[in-house]
């Protein structure tokens, strides 16, 4: 199929790529021209502004957008909705907060549009291992893009949740179970950093990775970063949040459901702030390894 993304930093340009090692005809467009000749180079239609990227296109249209949450997304919204027509399908494949998802649907309702939300997760490892898909839409939007879906997914790596909102609503929820899983990575690694004992931390990881009930990839990732930096000395312990951990706490306030491990481990992020903590250091490293965010190195 035919699609246009826009937004090419870590996950959209990686998006693009599968796409287009897939088959499909993919316009390319972000705020910076850099990005889009270099993804020109390898097969994508670029398309330096907007009236470009709706002259790609084919009824129904089919426009990704990976950008920041927040004001970037009703930016580019602002810029699309008079280019677009009935039936043309917005997909919002960023982490926004699934009121805000609710709130554009509803603003967008009379237009004819398709508001589409997939929250996305796989991080710079989506290009090779593919990307885990929760996507929000009405059955009419998703019997449409699910081709480009399969393609970006792994093996029943993707979902149709339910209607617009829902998408964005289970990845939020995902995001804070990664804060709670991370936490406790942290802290258990911390306490055998801080042991009598002089332990391995890479060669622990690694073992437990092989037939214990805590293997995952996280788990593979930590053994990585052990394995580049052996006591994290070149990490500052200071762990951004990007809002889904909030917004977790927040619906689960609002539910009347406690969720104590994610309230906590949110909490240490703000702690981390103010310290320099094994356990941040590794949260820092794990975040670092699997989305490529940024971390700060330790002052010499």
């Amino acid at each position: 199929m035919k699609l246009a993304i826009i937004g090419l930093g870590r996950m959209g340009a990686n998006m693009a790529r599968r796409l287009i090692q897939n088959g499909h005809e993919v316009v390319v467009h972000n705020r910076s021209r850099e990005p889009i000749d270099e993804l020109a180079g390898e097969g994508a239609i670029p398309a330096y502004d907007f009236d470009e990227i709706i002259a790609n296109l084919e009824a129904p249209r089919v426009v990704w957008l990976m950008v920041p949450a927040g004001d970037p997304v009703d930016e580019q919204i602002a810029e699309l909705v008079p280019r677009l027509e009935p039936g043309d399908i917005l997909i919002d494949g960023g982490n926004s907060r699934f009121l805000d998802t609710l709130a554009r649907h509803e603003r967008l309702a009379d237009t004819g549009i398709e508001y589409v939300d997939a929250g996305t997760s796989g991080g710079i490892w989506g290009l090779e291992l593919g990307f885990n898909l929760m996507v929000g839409a009405s059955d009419d939007a998703f019997a449409v893009i699910e081709p480009a879906i399969a393609s970006l997914a792994p093996e029943n790596g993707y979902l149709h949740v339910g209607p617009t909102g829902s998408g964005h609503y289970v990845k939020m929820v995902h995001n804070g179970i990664e804060y709670g899983i991370m936490q406790a990575y942290a802290e258990g690694f911390e306490i055998l950093e801080q042991s009598r004992f002089d332990l391995d931390l890479h060669a622990i990881a690694d073992l437990w990775n092989h037939g214990s009930v805590i293997r995952s990839w996280l788990l593979e990732l930590a053994a990585a970063a052990f394995e580049e930096d052996p006591h994290l000395d070149e990490l500052e312990g200071w762990v951004n949040d990007s809002g889904e951990g909030r917004w977790t706490v927040e619906e689960s306030i609002a539910l009347d459901v406690p969720a104590p491990t994610i309230y906590v481990a949110l909490a240490s992020r703000f702690y981390s702030r103010d310290d320099n903590a094994f356990s941040h250091r590794v949260l820092a490293a794990l975040r670092n390894q699997f989305g490529g965010h940024a971390v700060r190195k330790a002052e010499e």
